[in-house]
This record gives C-alpha cells, structure tokens and sequence, in this order.
C-alpha cells in the first residue's frame, strides 16, 4: 500500500459534488419527489468550520446557514438569501454538505476512530478555545488536564448561574 502525499489528503476539499433537489423542497404543496434541477457544493474544510464556529458563537443557529453559504458553489447565494430559504430545503442542503465533507448526513464522523474519548476531548478543546486541530495536537497530557478541569469548572459555573 502506497503512502499518501499532502496533496492526496487535500485533493477531496477541491472537488465540487452535484446535489440533485427534489421538487418537493422548492414547492411542497406538489408533493413530487421529481428532480428539480442541480446545485453544486464543495466540501468544508476545517479551516471554514472553524470560523464558521467562531461566527456563530453567540447564536448556534447561524452555523446550518453559514455551512450552507460557505459551501454553495452555484448559485452562489448571500447570507441573507441563504437565511431566506425554507427551513427543510436548509435542512436538506446541510444534510448534503454533510455528506460532502465526508461526515454522516446528520453531521456525525464516519470514522470509528474519531468518535473515542480522546477525539471528544480534542474537539472540545478546539471548539472551546477555538484552537486548530494543530495546537491541540500539540498540548501535553499535563496541560490537556488542566485545561479539561478549566472548561468543566467554567459549565459547572454557567450552570449553577442560571
């Protein structure tokens, strides 16, 4: 088995992927499950996920319309416009940038790796301090404890809070 180059790995985040819409999403009293016509998505990266984390920080419902918005290639829509569609077309189109990124439709990891405890703590991490997948790769045992008992410590004081 050969061993892969960085651009083997980066080489899916490129490709752009046709997603058919049933007619149903655009007109639901048609209750037709006919083509529609086609969209074109690419794959998010993590450098997007992240912003996309850091922007909807403040208002998690902001991250299904902003994954939509990154990753719709044509039509190429606004914010505003992509805040505008119907919530199940959204939910479709989330479903298939999804798919796209290489993740479950409903968002979870394919892999089995990924979903170990050790994953949880990475993304948690990540997604808490907003640090790339790099710097928390970087963190030792010692520090990743600390920084675990930190976050707990800041739940257990939001919780008790409300």
């Amino acid at each position: 088995m050969r061993t892969l180059t960085a651009d083997d790995l980066l080489a899916g985040t490129s490709v752009v992927h046709e997603v058919e819409l049933p007619q149903r999403l655009l007109d639901p009293a048609s209750g037709k499950d006919l083509p529609a016509g086609v969209v074109r998505l690419r794959p998010l990266t993590v450098q997007t996920l992240v912003l996309v984390s850091r922007a909807a920080r403040d208002d998690p419902g902001l991250v299904p319309v902003l994954m939509v918005k990154e990753a719709l290639v044509e039509p190429r829509l606004s914010l505003e416009q992509v805040r505008a569609l119907s919530i199940g077309l959204l939910h479709f189109l989330v479903a298939a940038v999804n798919t796209a990124s290489g993740l479950a439709a409903d968002g979870e990891v394919l892999d089995g790796p990924m979903s170990s405890p050790m994953a949880d703590v990475h993304v948690l991490l990540a997604t808490h301090f907003g640090w790339s997948p790099d710097q928390v790769a970087q963190l030792t045992p010692g520090q990743v404890a600390v920084y675990l008992a930190g976050v707990q410590r800041l739940q257990e004081q939001t919780a008790g809070g409300r």
